[in-house]
């Protein structure tokens, strides 16, 4: 098989040659059911053995691409880049990815700047491939999370509407094959002058619900349409018909500041807890849940700002906080009195931002700017004591420092240079 755009082929691994609309996988039941009381439970109980994560080209001058590397604890090669698949796409800034791989196999990721999903087929682990692509659906545009639902479909937030991007943007259910199932607005009557950006969400099957955080990535990027300015609102939905309850304006934490920019709601393990973590460090849960008033309550403060990507394991939340160039782990068992219990230092000049966990494991893969070199480290979180650890062994082939390094030359699919990962998610065991 020669080399291709959308698939590369390595020694030992065969990559599939796919464009859009091939290798389809076969669509789950188009409905929004399934168990109410649960969310998809992990693919297997097994460490997953590959790592894939998400890369934009450095300077745009060819495609961004889904690196796979081995995430296989005891293989010699533990860290190193196996293959990868390019979207026959530059420039898209590639950001989020969904946080977990489906049981199905298919992977939703973003390119923000260019307005796209992209839908890889990982189902299995040594031929990855390129499913096809899609932009606006349902009139909303600007994809940027997904969360599956318990049928196994995506719910996503799109930011805005047409092609300019205008507020307030929706959220859209959509089956593995790209087709919408369902749509609604984050218009909110009741809340005619809140800046609406749906971002980030986490649902809350067993309380038909979902919490939506809402933060401008276009004014970063500066294609914004409509309104700008700093966002302060969470939304509330209900899961069963996709309509906005209550647009929540976040109070400021004790001392002030905090309530800007909400990025990243998660679930705790109670199934019916949700905390709300801000871009500018706040931490807040969402009381009244089920009710007609929901409310956030101010409950945690990190130092500095830039606080990112959060991931939940049993009783604790590990968070990305940048500007302490650390992650920081909280007991939440009591959702409203959060207490630290641990943090991993990585250095005056990593940054990390994304995270994502193993959860059979206890790892959570770490994408870092460290030393001014693009990266990705791996974590540990101790189930019991919450005591987090940097896996050394996880490094490139005769390298001295750890993690896998994205300032290279050479990759699987050619001699593209630097790129720079985001989203990242642990494969299959």
């Amino acid at each position: 098989m020669g080399r291709s755009l959308s698939a590369i082929v390595v020694p030992g691994i065969a990559l599939a040659l796919t464009g859009c609309g091939e290798r389809e996988a076969e669509p789950r039941d188009a409905g929004s059911g399934g168990s109410p009381a649960a969310m998809p439970a992990p693919v297997s109980a097994a460490p997953a053995r590959r790592l894939y994560a998400w890369a934009g080209d450095v300077d745009r001058a060819d495609s961004d691409f889904l690196a796979v590397l081995d995430a296989d604890p005891d293989s010699p090669g533990y860290g190193s880049v196996l293959a990868t698949v390019p979207v026959d796409r530059r420039g898209t800034h590639p950001h989020h990815t969904e946080h977990r791989l489906s049981r199905s196999g298919v992977l939703f990721a973003n390119g923000f700047l260019s307005g796209t999903t992209f839908r890889f087929d990982l189902s299995d682990p040594d031929e990855p491939g390129l499913l096809g692509s899609f932009e606006a659906v349902a009139g909303f545009s600007w994809p940027h999370s997904y969360e599956r639902l318990p049928n196994g479909n995506v719910l996503a937030t799109l930011q805005g509407e047409g092609p300019d991007n205008v507020d307030p943007g929706g959220l859209v259910e959509i089956d593995d094959a790209g087709s919408v199932v369902r749509s609604g607005s984050a218009s909110d009557p009741a809340a005619p002058r809140a800046l609406v950006r749906p971002y980030s969400l986490a649902i809350v099957p067993e309380l038909d619900r979902v919490v939506v955080t809402s933060y401008d990535m276009g004014e970063d990027m500066g294609f914004s349409g409509g309104r700008r300015g700093r966002t302060h609102v969470v939304q509330v939905w209900r899961l069963s018909d996709l309509q906005v309850l209550a647009t929540i304006d976040l109070p400021p934490l004790p001392g002030g500041g905090g309530d800007e920019q909400p990025g990243e709601p998660r679930l705790l393990a109670d199934g019916r807890s949700v905390l709300v973590a801000t871009f500018t460090c706040g931490l807040y849960r969402i009381v009244g849940l089920d009710g007609e008033r929901p409310e956030a309550e101010p409950v945690h403060r990190f130092e500095g700002g830039g606080c990112a990507v959060p991931v939940v394991s049993g009783r604790f939340w590990v968070q990305s906080v940048p500007s302490a160039h650390a992650l920081v782990a909280l007991d939440v068992s009591d959702p409203s009195r959060p207490a630290e219990v641990s943090r991993l230092e990585l250095g005056s000049r990593n940054f990390p931002h994304w995270l994502a966990l193993d959860a059979p494991s206890g790892r959570i893969v770490i994408a870092d700017r460290g030393d001014g070199e693009e990266r990705l480290l791996v974590a540990r979180l101790d189930p019991d004591s919450g005591a987090l650890s940097l896996e050394d062994r996880f490094r490139d082939p005769g390298s001295e420092r750890a993690g896998a390094s994205f300032e290279r030359r050479e990759w699987p699919h050619g001699a593209t240079g630097a790129a720079r990962p985001h989203g990242a998610v642990f494969g299959p065991p």
